[in-house]
């Protein structure tokens, strides 16, 4: 069982003030190219898997956006860590099936 979700929004700044959907997507492809569960929402996306696999995960969504041009970028983190029980976004949201 994963013992932790992270959350994240990333924010780059990017080339020519270009919109960051291409950069928001290219991030998602990241997530789910890795493998682990995940969940998109209209201001993050939600991974549950190990901890320090889920941090290299945001490691290589904030370089890839250097690689694409953006000169810099945010980040913003969120981490539920529960490793003696364990972390389900399928357990957290169990009382919400329709995400109401």
């Amino acid at each position: 069982m994963a013992n932790a979700l992270v959350s994240i929004q990333i924010l780059p700044t990017t080339p020519n003030g270009d919109s960051v959907i291409p950069y928001v997507d290219r991030a998602i492809e990241i997530i789910k190219a890795s493998g682990v569960p995940y969940r998109v929402a209209p201001l993050e996306t939600t991974m549950e898997g190990e901890l320090p696999q889920l941090f290299e995960i945001v490691q290589s969504m904030n370089e890839a956006m250097t690689e694409m041009g953006c000169p810099s970028v945010i980040s913003q983190v969120k981490v539920y860590f529960n490793p003696a029980n364990g972390a389900s976004m399928g357990r957290l949201l169990e009382k919400y099936p329709d995400g109401q």
